[in-house]
């Protein structure tokens, strides 16, 4: 079976680092697989990198003939049965591009629509109708999507993201407390997720002025691009404003996550409304003691808290006296999270996703 996967750019996402993963796993996949994409990116090398072949088509305006043109000459060139597209988007533009041939096309949501205009939620109504299956990365995303746009069960399915586990072990091993200076008693702590409207950043720091008014000695690292101005700047001038400049570091995007993530002694994340949280995910996997709010996505994909520590929603209180359970209980919290890691590498690996997804191609042809 022959998959052409469509993304609109290449940088550096949730999205595209799961579709890498997938790439840099093409030898393992139960069926073959290209990638077409309209925009470059920050991981354009690293995709390109990868053992399956790459495209870039670009319309030059929406619904740009001449492209809608070149990829149907591709997908048939290339003898493609599904076409996987990443972005509403893209999927109008492959149902539009395969009209009269036996080409199937797939759509996986990755997020919500609830910051999309009249436009974008538009595109999304056409694209619901002219998929033969849309895809999502949890129970909870699916049942918002049914629920608000009548969609059948029959055109809807459940697909986990899944993790490549093995870029966790394979890591140049840097001291971040020598990096950062910081003494080997302080407690080493970190969220990693870019500033965007689906994570609560501001949550974490209200937590860790918390802390620090118990007297624990602690430095956090939070690791991400700060991508909205508007939720960077409030977080970086709430930590000024309550003497936080020492305890917390705001480091950026980093290429060397694994290596942080081991060297925490615990992750602290909050969201809004993400859809899947690989960052959690890959936190449990590395054996980290993981605190995350209650948001259904996170009750999902951590057992319903068996595989991380579940604190109320914004509830500042409610994660401080969890995590002060924890300092006072380190060695039952420690081996929770070994026995976590297990699971957690398990039922989200690369391998568990690709199998996921022939089986959806399958039943596509059926």
């Amino acid at each position: 079976m022959r998959v052409a996967y469509l993304l609109g750019s290449l940088s550096r996402g949730g999205t595209e680092t799961l579709l890498l993963d997938v790439f840099r796993n093409a030898a393992s996949a139960p069926f073959s697989f290209i990638g077409v994409h309209r925009k470059g990116g920050a991981l354009q090398e690293a995709f390109y990198q990868t053992q399956p072949v790459f495209h870039q088509l670009s319309p030059k305006f929406p619904f740009d003939p001449l492209y809608l043109y070149r990829l149907r000459r591709l997908l048939k060139r290339n003898d493609i049965e599904v076409v996987h597209a990443q972005q509403s988007i893209d999927a109008v533009y492959a149902a539009m591009a395969v009209i009269g041939t036996s080409i199937l096309v797939a759509q996986t949501f990755h997020g919500y629509d609830m910051a999309y205009g009249t436009y974008l939620r538009f595109i999304l109504r056409c694209s619901l109708k002219l998929v033969a299956k849309n895809l999502f990365v949890s129970q909870a995303q699916e049942s918002y999507y049914q629920q608000k746009y009548r969609l059948p069960e029959s055109r809807c399915m459940v697909v986990y993201n899944g993790i490549s586990f093995d870029k966790l072990d394979r890591f140049e091993d840097r001291s971040l407390r020598e990096e950062f200076q910081t003494d080997g008693s302080t407690l080493l702590m970190g969220m990693v997720g870019n500033f965007v409207d689906v994570r609560d950043h501001l949550t974490v720091c209200r937590f860790l002025k918390a802390l620090k008014e118990k007297g624990v000695d602690f430095e956090f690292l939070f690791v991400g691009k700060p991508s909205n101005m508007d939720l960077y700047r409030p977080c970086v001038e709430y930590c000024q404003e309550n003497g936080l400049e020492r305890e917390v570091l705001f480091v950026g995007s980093r290429t060397d996550v694994p290596n942080i993530l081991h060297q925490l002694d615990a992750f602290v994340y909050a969201t809004d409304h993400d859809t899947f949280g690989i960052a959690v995910v890959e936190a449990i996997a590395a054996g980290v003691p993981t605190f995350v709010n209650d948001w259904g996505v996170m009750r999902e994909i951590t057992d319903d808290g068996q595989d991380a520590i579940l604190y109320e929603t914004k509830n500042v209180s409610d994660l401080l006296t969890r995590f002060l359970s924890f300092l006072e209980h380190r060695t039952i919290y420690l081996e929770d999270a070994k026995t976590s890691a297990c699971k957690i590498r398990k039922k989200y690996s690369i391998e568990a996703h690709l199998n996921n997804l022939y089986f959806v191609y399958k039943s596509l042809k059926r």
